[in-house]
């Protein structure tokens, strides 16, 4: 079981960036997907959420209206789509995939907000 994230980096405030996250080895398509991120001396943050069929996606407060989750089952794929950055987005965001009793993660992708 693998869980692989991508497309981290530094950006400047109100800028993009999408993040992608692969999975392989099982059935992505029956996983809820989960976007978490931790900053330095935080706990770790639920940030996103979309259902296996990807019928229900929920935001934190802090992120709606500026990030968009969304999956391609077809390509075992997740994504974070991350626009307006704001310098408190700055942390290393993992992707996360969960059934039931079973809970995947990815290694983490750093993502920096800064002028």
């Amino acid at each position: 079981v693998q869980l692989v994230e991508s497309g981290g980096g530094l950006v400047q405030p109100g800028g993009s960036l999408r993040l992608s996250c692969a999975a392989s080895a099982f059935t992505f398509s029956n996983y809820d997907m989960n976007w978490y991120r931790q900053a330095p001396g935080k706990e770790r943050e639920l940030v996103a959420t979309i259902r296996s069929a990807g019928g229900s996606i929920n935001y934190a407060d802090s992120v709606k209206g500026r990030f968009t989750i969304s999956r391609d089952n077809a390509k075992n794929t997740g994504y974070l789509q991350m626009d307006s950055l704001k310098p408190e987005d700055t942390a290393v965001y993992y992707c996360n995939a969960k059934r039931f009793s079973y809970s995947w993660w990815g290694q983490g992708t750093q993502v920096t907000v800064s002028s």
